[in-house]
């Protein structure tokens, strides 16, 4: 019979997040494979696991992959953690899984510390329906083409970003987004953790500059269609604006259509004509 392979969540801080049940699991593992072997050791230490460790991260996955099939297929359990949080979330590992369910191999989730999941508890925000979409692209136009797609998205939505990237990503959110309500979450379970609540150009008044450790988590809120449509300027002025900022064509009507609900097609094929008089 093959082994195991059990998803174990770590501690995104704090280490008194780590469950018993986790703890058991990695001592009772005979390989654990880690994104950061390094930084896994230290936890590792802490709860006095001695369970041989290996790497495993986006650059030797197919390779390491191989190996811990191997281990598995043997009749040996193996657990995979990540740096920090759950696995597979925004992280390296769904190919594994994906790859050992393939091969008839149980994966069982070990759950514990999300940082999307903690943002979101806490943030204040709608909590019914969100949308998680990880990690915005590095570049400006792909990080707007990215935040596009997402403006129509049901509910809060839900991302990840780096500290020195946070006041270029919270410009792209303003423009393309505009003055929606956002939440920054900071230092989760840590000494000095922290939710900044703003919209996306207030927010960028607030940021310390001292500060550029960590991942952190950026909640979006929703687009208020019905205010905006009361409220907010005509479809016309929208699309205008929009193609003034730079948006392409379809961009510009994915926008225009999330903000006022109406048929893209229609805001695409009168963007096109705005587009061709200018």
């Amino acid at each position: 019979m093959p082994g195991t392979l059990y998803i174990v969540a770590t501690p995104i801080g704090n280490l008194e997040d780590m469950t018993f049940r986790a703890v058991r699991i990695l001592k009772e593992s005979a390989l654990i494979a880690a994104e950061d072997t390094r930084h896994s050791r230290k936890l590792l230490a802490h709860f006095g696991i001695t369970t041989p460790l290996t790497s495993y991260y986006d650059h030797n996955q197919a390779l390491k992959g191989e190996r811990i099939l191997a281990t598995l297929l043997e009749g040996r359990q193996v657990a995979l953690i990540s740096d920090a949080g759950t696995p597979c979330i925004s992280d390296p590992g769904y190919q594994l899984v994906r790859d050992a369910l393939s091969a008839g191999i149980t994966v069982v989730p070990i759950p514990g510390a999300c940082a999307a999941i903690a943002a979101l508890s806490a943030a204040g925000l709608p909590t019914n329906a969100f949308t998680f979409a990880g990690f915005p692209p590095n570049k400006e136009g792909k990080r707007r083409s990215f935040l596009v797609s997402l403006a129509s998205a049901q509910g809060t939505v839900v991302l990840y970003e780096a500290p020195h990237r946070l006041k270029a990503t919270l410009t792209d959110i303003a423009a393309v987004l505009g003055e929606r309500r956002v939440v920054v979450a900071r230092e989760l379970t840590k000494l000095h953790e922290e939710f900044l609540q703003g919209t996306a150009s207030t927010l960028q008044e607030q940021l310390p500059e001292d500060r550029e450790r960590g991942e952190l988590v950026i909640l979006i809120a929703a687009a208020d269609e019905d205010s905006q449509r009361l409220e907010g300027p005509s479809p016309e002025e929208q699309l205008r604006t929009a193609l003034a900022k730079g948006h392409s064509v379809k961009e510009t009507a994915a926008l225009v259509a999330a903000a006022t609900g109406l048929p893209r097609r229609e805001l695409y094929a009168q963007a096109l004509i705005m587009k061709h008089k200018n």
